[in-house]
């Protein structure tokens, strides 16, 4: 039996405050964690939602040095930019804090200091690479070398980039410090390690047989990291930036931050209600919900709850609603490659349109797989169904009781059976989104709720009250009342998905309290009630404002792509009697035209100086032929002649391969006699 809980303390992964939030955060984890917190405050449950700043670890520091900023001067720019971004998207958070507060620092010491108490940690002593010029041990990212893998240059010590392949340290390829430059030693080094291994019989039963009901991407990826076999894991390193660890002979250690960082849950929460925190951490009716992105199942499924009964007060998590990744426009999101629609970028080049991009990332949630963000499905789901289908049901609705009854909520008079079918229909609504939203399949949960606009719609289109006014006021009463219960349903069924609309449908309907216990009723709006005036509830999304879009990232891929250019390596060297046997002239284009029957191929008539003579050259792609008539090029004069598409070419014109493919003919600085010599 399904225990019944007091309680629920919602959480969502904390962003790590290196970067500003985009589209992919929010579509894996912010977004369906504030429509599942809206959801339970409207059925009047006791809930609180946690949210803040991971702001340790390496990357951290590595951008404070690079820009010659303390990492504390990093993590408060970025914390108060995510946390802005989030309260302008409607992120409903109880507390958005941060893991550099007193608060958090004093909790973490004290749970590591509890399970240290415990003889919770192993000690071990290892090798790690070491900068002899700066005097410290390197954490990987901080090591780069040539890959293994793919033999790039530029590898970190934990991944490369370039081919994704998970690294160590001694995996690379002369490896380097960034710090120095220099090449570092291995050298002897203590850690505190959380001994997984000893907590893998009681998480394989608490996972694998009381937790089936977790979603399978969830339920696998824990499974397949158990049945590998679990592993010590160091909770401490050698770094300056950080919360120091709690013991003597730990000096120039800190808690490592996958250690740190959920821990922050908790000492947030203790900073939001600091005389009864602990009833939603350590109360057995309480319900704990962590909503994550796939990249930490396994820190919140396995390592946080070794965490917490190693220490030993704390409840476990009763569901981890882990999401799979976001894509942008068929490419992985990179915030190194600025690959990325950002939050706060969104929210000035669409200012007032937060719920559309809540809809859209709901209607594309990654729930069990990897989905696609695309601008163009953005601007269809805005036209097509928020506009044609939401927007354009509740303003015909709105528009025509203004009309015919002059802005108040007619009586409903006697039921034909297609009203009573109507009425049956959206009634259910209710148990179908609740049934969606407790097992957190967001997505169809606001396809249900879209659902109801549409029976709307069909339902004023079917009846066609504008004519029935000639003759049947009566009738039209009807039909316009059921339309208004209807769009006051549609106001309380959208609020935890689209909570600016909803509140601006309210304010038109003047609804002043709703209930989300009322969803489904036909008398949600009394005959009489007082209407404000109708107003568009989304507008359409023009090809203009989304072609801009477009543009930006085409122009960012192509700044990524000239960026991330090498020239291919140089050929094995000549003797110098070789260069010399080639002849290489400079001829003026009179003719030029396509090779009919090959898309690449142009033929030219060229004067050399001494005659005319005909090449065929594979830039068709890259040049209109009328744009190189009267232009000098270079060319190989000597080459032996050769057919191509039956032409005979005599010579080869010489072109220049940029990086993404394209060519561009080699041309005189100015202009010289046709048939000089190249030397």
């Amino acid at each position: 039996m399904e225990k019944k809980f007091k309680r629920t303390t919602v959480t969502s992964a904390l962003p790590y405050a290196n970067g500003p939030v985009h589209i992919g955060h929010m579509a894996g984890v912010y977004v369906p964690a504030d429509i599942y917190v809206r959801y339970l405050r409207l059925k009047k449950e006791d809930v609180i939602f946690i949210g803040g700043s991971d702001e340790h670890g390496v990357p951290i520091t590595i951008r404070a040095k690079k820009e010659g900023v303390t990492p504390q001067d990093i993590v408060d720019r970025f914390h108060n930019l995510i946390k802005d971004s989030f309260e302008k998207f409607g992120i409903s958070f109880d507390i958005y804090s941060r893991t550099t507060s007193k608060t958090h620092h004093d909790l973490a010491s004290q749970i590591f200091r509890t399970i240290y108490d415990k003889n919770g940690f192993i000690e071990q002593t290892s090798e790690q690479y070491y900068d002899e010029e700066a005097h410290q041990f390197l954490a990987d990212r901080y090591i780069t070398g040539e890959c293994p893998h793919c033999h790039s240059e530029g590898a970190y010590g934990d991944q490369c980039e370039k081919c994704g392949t998970s690294l160590s340290p001694t995996d690379l390829i002369n490896p380097k410090s960034t710090i120095s430059g220099s090449k570092p030693v291995m050298k002897e080094t203590k850690h505190w390690y959380l001994p997984l291994d000893q907590h893998e019989a009681w998480l394989r039963k608490w996972i694998l047989e009381d937790h089936k009901e977790w979603r399978p991407n969830v339920y696998g990826q824990c499974k397949s990291w158990l049945d590998m076999g679990l592993q010590p894991r160091a909770v401490s390193r050698d770094l300056d930036w950080g919360i120091p660890v709690p013991v003597e002979g730990a000096d120039g250690k800190v808690l490592y931050v996958w250690f740190d960082a959920p821990i922050g849950y908790i000492s947030n929460t203790k900073e939001l209600l600091p005389d009864s925190w602990e009833t939603w951490w350590k109360d057995e009716d309480t319900r704990l919900v962590h909503f994550i992105g796939k990249d930490n199942i396994v820190f919140h499924c396995i390592v946080f709850p070794a965490m917490l009964k190693a220490e030993g007060s704390y409840i476990l998590p009763d569901n981890v609603p882990g999401n799979e990744f976001l894509n942008l426009e068929g490419d992985k999101i990179s915030t190194s490659r600025n690959w990325a629609v950002w939050l706060h970028e969104y929210l000035e080049d669409f200012p007032g349109k937060q719920d559309v991009l809540r809809y859209v990332l709901t209607a594309n949630a990654p729930e069990s797989k990897d989905n696609d963000f695309t601008w163009k499905d953005f601007q269809a789901r805005n036209n097509n169904e928020l506009v044609a289908v939401y927007g354009n049901f509740v303003n015909r609705a709105l528009v025509l009781t203004h009309k015919y009854f002059e802005g108040k909520v007619p009586q409903r008079g006697e039921l034909t059976d297609y009203d009573q079918e109507t009425l049956k229909e959206f009634a259910d609504v209710k148990l179908e989104v609740e049934k969606l939203l407790d097992i957190f399949k967001f997505r169809d949960a606001q396809k249900e709720a879209m659902n109801l606009a549409r029976i709307g719609n069909k339902y004023l289109a079917d009846t066609e009250p504008w004519k029935l006014a000639k003759t049947d006021m009566a009738r039209v009463a009807t039909i316009l009342n059921i339309s208004m219960q209807l769009v006051a349903n549609l106001s309380i069924a959208f609020e935890p998905f689209l909570p600016f609309s909803s509140k601006k449908l309210r304010e038109m309907l003047n609804m002043e309290t709703f209930d989300w216990a009322t969803l489904g009723s036909t008398d949600l709006l009394a005959a009489g009630h007082p209407l404000n005036k109708a107003e568009l509830l989304f507008e359409k999304l023009e090809d203009d404002v989304i072609d801009a879009q477009i543009q930006r990232l085409a122009d960012i891929k192509k700044a990524n792509e000239e960026a991330n250019y090498k020239a291919k390596p140089i050929r094995e060297n000549i003797a110098f009697d070789d260069f010399t046997k080639l002849d290489i002239r400079v001829g003026t284009v009179l003719e030029c035209q396509k090779v009919p029957k090959a898309d690449k191929l142009l033929q030219f008539k060229i004067d050399d100086g001494l005659e005319t003579r005909t090449i065929v050259s594979g830039i068709a792609m890259y040049y209109k032929p009328e744009d190189l008539v009267g232009k000098q090029v270079c060319f190989i004069a000597n080459l032996a002649p050769r057919k191509l598409k039956g032409i005979v070419s005599e010579g080869m014109i010489l072109s220049a391969e940029n990086n993404d493919g394209t060519l561009a003919v080699i041309t005189p600085e100015k202009l010289v006699k046709p048939g000089s010599e190249v030397k």
